[in-house]
């Protein structure tokens, strides 16, 4: 780089844990519970992570940060603490976290609302109604900006449709596909009444040869530093604290034949996805009323600032039943 400051980098962080306090049944980490020795090697690799963040020793003009644990993260103190110090960063944009949101609340209020996010999926089943919306309402309360989500099974219609009337209008209700599901023409127009943006989800994406983000302004690092262009392409860039991933950045085509997952292909050129999401896309938050036929998010706050940055977001919890196990 010949740059005195390196460019801005969307990091999507996914640490050792793999535990959930849930039981969802169609998710490999349900009910799982990580050893002693896993949640202190999470908790080392995070704080080593937290620390790489806060140092900015290559000088990106703008770090964000997406947290996408196999498991359930705020459970746990160490992925709180990290939220809440990373959005008092300045050359942090955004931080977030994919969450069942079965944390309470209280931590947020150390964080600065402008920069943390919660990306919230709803587990009809392992939670009620009344409950996870009471969370989403001190959210709101709160001025932390989120989306919430539900999984597009047959069961959870019903379920799904009390989300959205209880949710404030402001709040965009996301659904993804079951995975390896058709949906024909008539289910396909019940999920997108609720989810305008839910055809993405359902239509795997052609990305062989096509442009991707990944790789050049979005990168995927694990536990020990080790930085790939995604989760669904195994070939590593180099390693985050070596700082061997910088000069890997460059803009590459997709290996893949297609990308069926959000957190894959809202990066892709091809979508109109950035501005579809332009100012939340890690939090996966449209931009405004035009794209969801009136289901929209809350003006963001210096909005104009972090419009269109790099971002990343996800649609479930891992490469196994990606789509449909999500957080």
């Amino acid at each position: 780089m010949t740059d005195s400051c390196a460019p801005e980098l969307t990091i999507l962080y996914r640490g050792p844990l793999a535990s959930c306090n849930y039981d969802c049944p169609y998710c490999p980490f349900a009910k799982r519970r990580d050893s002693r020795a896993t949640l202190r090697a999470d908790r080392a690799a995070l704080a080593r992570f937290v620390e790489w963040v806060t140092r900015n020793p290559q000088r990106h003009r703008q770090l964000s940060i997406l947290f996408t644990p196999w498991g359930e993260a705020l459970t746990r103190s160490w992925y709180r603490e990290a939220l809440a110090a990373l959005s008092h960063l300045p050359h942090v944009g955004t931080v977030a976290v994919q969450t069942n949101l079965s944390c309470r609340t209280g931590w947020l209020a150390a964080a600065d609302p402008a920069r943390v996010a919660l990306w919230c999926t709803y587990h009809p089943g392992e939670t009620t109604l009344e409950k996870f919306v009471a969370r989403t309402d001190e959210l709101d309360a709160m001025g932390i900006r989120h989306s919430v989500g539900i999984v597009g099974l047959a069961d959870n219609l019903a379920a799904a449709r009390a989300l959205r009337a209880a949710l404030p209008e402001h709040t965009y209700l996301w659904v993804n596909a079951e995975d390896g599901r058709g949906y024909d023409p008539a289910e396909e127009a019940v999920w997108t009444a609720l989810d305008p943006l839910f055809g993405y989800s359902v239509h795997p994406h052609p990305a062989a040869g096509q442009p991707c983000r990944t790789g050049e302004s979005v990168i995927s690092v694990d536990g020990d530093g080790l930085v790939r262009r995604c989760h669904f392409v195994a070939a590593p860039l180099g390693n985050l604290y070596d700082g061997t991933y910088l000069h890997a950045l460059r803009p590459r085509p997709c290996p893949n034949t297609v990308c069926d997952c959000h957190i894959g292909y809202v990066h892709l050129e091809t979508l109109p996805l950035y501005d579809v999401f332009a100012g939340g896309i890690l939090e996966r938050i449209p931009a405004g009323r035009p794209d969801l036929a009136g289901v929209c998010s809350r003006p963001r706050p210096d909005a104009s600032r972090r419009a269109g940055m790099p971002g990343i977001g996800r649609s479930a919890a891992g490469e196994v039943g990606r789509r449909t196990a999500s957080r």
